[in-house]
């Protein structure tokens, strides 16, 4: 029996994954490539998809996983340090958008429904696509995330009073079901539910369910809570991805979250594809083809007013230019939940079908420059604090003085989050005079409160690094997410003072080598210090005396980590090494050797002696790997045993 779903599903993996190859070569972001298979497979390209209502319900699972997941990363507590971000931030945006897309389109002779209508549809922004941009680049957690965070989550909330007053609009027709308060009532109703639920019904119900051990009831009962609380918001007149990011947030105050985020992850991966496949397909290419500066120059224009208004509304909550222009930027295009809305227009007669193709074309080529627009805001934000504008122009607030014009030899910290806090409290604890730095000003307010000897201000400003006394400082120590900025910092501060000592923390390994010729004496990379963290765990195991293993680290360190940055086919440890014992090596697997394409079981390693404690393939680390493990060339072995053990199995990895 034929299947037409089944086919369509197939034509979508298949022509994704050329697509996707395609651009991987070319540089080009993946979601941009999920939107051009949608063109390719759409009934407007060469005609592939035929189930389309069903691939459309799809892309919906695809957008309830995507906020499910980021619900999980985001807990109440969080949203409740953001919460000027989603109450000001999100209502101001929203609100003036809307006031000004109406006021250009009464000026232009629209109706005022069509016109209040349209406000509503460029209000809002894409969450599913932003937040998985911000993602992938680390950085939900910088100043700039929490801010379009927050406002992202505001613009979720809000559908559900633009859909409930679009009916009301001057000039709709049909009927109205539900009264606003009965819908308002229910809305209220179901906060109120999940806010119990996160405190005591879901932990208790995954306290059950873990000790049973089944990965997979787990799983299950992961999605099961998704989708029931996604279902239960669209029946209280909410959007179903709110409700899947509230279910997030419900297990997000468990200890359970990041088990469930990882479990949950390979389902999301697979399923936002169908969202973004599902935009490329409304895209009329022949109405595009035939308007081409039409569109364009209305994408531009609405990209421009958005980011205008966003920056705007940023600079009055006070933060300053750069993260106005990176805010206002990445909230410029025109959201998944548009389309919902224009849908409740154009039912109820506000929308003519030439408005609503026009809008269709123009909402998806926005959100197809998104990845090109977020990549390169960090450059533009760069190049306009380099221009020599007012001085409130940079700094919405006055920088707060931390009165250390006597301080010397003191430590400047960047950034005031966990990194921050734990060197501060450190130097505290040692007597070491410090100076913090923090972009936030709900953090500076709170922490200068405490005590703590804390500035406003973004530290890629040369006046805030003469601020913290960066002439008389003896060591930077660089701790926020922003790649851009911290490279800034890192550049500025080694010309500010040449002989200060710079620490920056990256989460980025190709950024290591870029901050060192900025600058930078040392930089920390998160995954590097993970690594050395499970080895020297796992050679406790092993019962290797704490001396060693502490030797073995400051060896990995003060060579730049270069053994895992660039292995070597020499051992980095063996019996030239005074420092560390011969019964420790590290064995690169070569190309045409006896192990190579292998598994640990066939090459008979255990029958040779010693004991394999991991591999380490690229950035990967493989603890305790079974017999099964096959090795693949350019794996590193780190092995434990006497020298003639490792003797006999040096000869396994090396080529014949």
């Amino acid at each position: 029996m034929e299947i037409p779903l089944l086919g369509d599903i197939a034509v979508i993996f298949v022509l994704s994954v050329i697509v996707l190859f395609i651009f991987h070569k070319i540089k080009a972001p993946a979601i941009v490539g999920f939107l051009v298979t949608g063109i390719l497979a759409g009934p407007q390209g060469f005609g592939l998809i035929h189930a389309l209502d069903q691939v459309e319900i799809l892309s919906e699972i695809g957008v309830i996983l995507l906020l499910f997941t980021i619900g999980l990363e985001v807990s109440l507590k969080d949203l409740m340090k953001i919460k000027k971000y989603v109450l000001v931030g999100g209502s101001l945006q929203v609100a003036l958008t809307i006031l000004a897309v109406f006021a250009i389109l009464r000026y232009l002779g629209y109706p005022a429904g069509t016109s209040l209508l349209l406000g509503f549809l460029i209000a809002l922004s894409s969450t599913a696509i932003v937040l998985r941009i911000i993602q992938s680049k680390s950085e939900l957690y910088t100043p700039q995330g929490r801010t379009i965070l927050g406002i992202l989550i505001f613009q979720d909330i809000a559908i559900v009073p633009l859909m409930l007053a679009t009916p009301l609009l001057p000039g709709a027709t049909g009927d109205v079901t539900d009264s606003t308060l009965f819908i308002l009532a229910k809305g209220l109703g179901l906060i109120t539910l999940i806010i119990i639920s996160a405190k005591w019904i879901v932990p208790t119900a995954l306290y059950h369910i873990a000790r049973i051990g089944d990965r997979e009831l787990f799983l299950l009962s992961l999605v099961a809570i998704c989708f029931a609380v996604a279902w239960v918001t669209s029946l209280a007149g909410l959007s179903l991805g709110l409700g899947a990011f509230l279910a997030g947030l419900t297990i997000s105050e468990s200890q359970y979250s990041q088990q469930a985020f990882g479990n949950i992850l390979p389902l999301r991966d697979a399923f936002t594809s169908f969202f973004f496949v599902s935009i490329g397909m409304l895209l009329d290419v022949n109405f595009l083809l035939q308007n081409p500066m039409q569109v364009v120059l209305l994408g531009f224009g609405i990209m421009l007013l958005k980011a205008l208004i966003a920056g705007l509304v940023i600079a009055f909550i006070g933060l300053p230019l750069r993260i106005t222009i990176l805010v206002g930027l990445a909230l410029s295009q025109i959201g998944e939940f548009s389309f919902v809305l224009s849908q409740v227009g154009l039912a109820h007669g506000l929308l003519s079908e030439d408005v609503y193709q026009i809008f269709l074309d123009v909402a998806v080529l926005t959100m197809a420059a998104t990845s090109f627009i977020i990549s390169f805001s960090p450059k533009v934000a760069d190049a306009a604090t380099k221009l020599p504008l007012p001085h409130r122009w940079h700094h919405s607030l006055p920088i707060i003085s931390s009165d250390i014009e006597a301080v010397t030899d003191h430590v400047i910290i960047i950034g005031y989050g966990i990194n921050g806090r734990n060197v501060a409290r450190s130097a505290k604890s040692e007597g070491i005079p410090y100076v913090i730095v923090d972009i936030d000003p709900e953090i500076v307010n709170s922490d200068k409160r405490n005590g703590e000897p804390i500035s406003y201000g973004d530290a890629t400003q040369e006046n805030v690094l003469q601020n913290a006394g960066i002439k008389n400082a003896k060591i930077m120590v660089i701790a926020i997410s922003d790649r851009s900025a911290t490279r800034r910092i890192t550049d500025l501060a080694r010309r500010l003072n040449p002989e200060i000592y710079i620490i920056a923390r990256t989460r980025y390994i190709q950024e290591m080598g870029v901050l060192h010729n900025l600058g930078a004496n040392e930089v920390i990379p998160e995954e590097y210090e993970t690594s050395i963290e499970i080895f020297s765990r796992v050679l406790e195991k092993y019962q290797v005396p704490r001396d060693r293993i502490e030797s073995f680290i400051d060896h990995i360190r003060s060579d730049g980590y270069e053994m895992f940055r660039s292995i070597s086919k020499e051992p980095y440890c063996n019996s030239d090494l005074s420092m560390i014992s011969n019964d420790f090596i590290t064995l690169k697997v070569s190309e045409g050797s006896q192990a190579a394409g292998r598994s640990i079981k066939d090459v008979g390693l255990k029958e040779k002696g010693g004991a394999l404690l991991a591999i380490q393939r690229d950035v990967q680390i493989f603890n305790y790997p079974e017999e099964n493990f096959v090795f693949q060339p350019g794996d590193v072995a780190i092995l434990l045993g006497s020298e003639s053990q490792i003797s006999s199995v040096e000869e396994l990895f090396e080529k014949q």
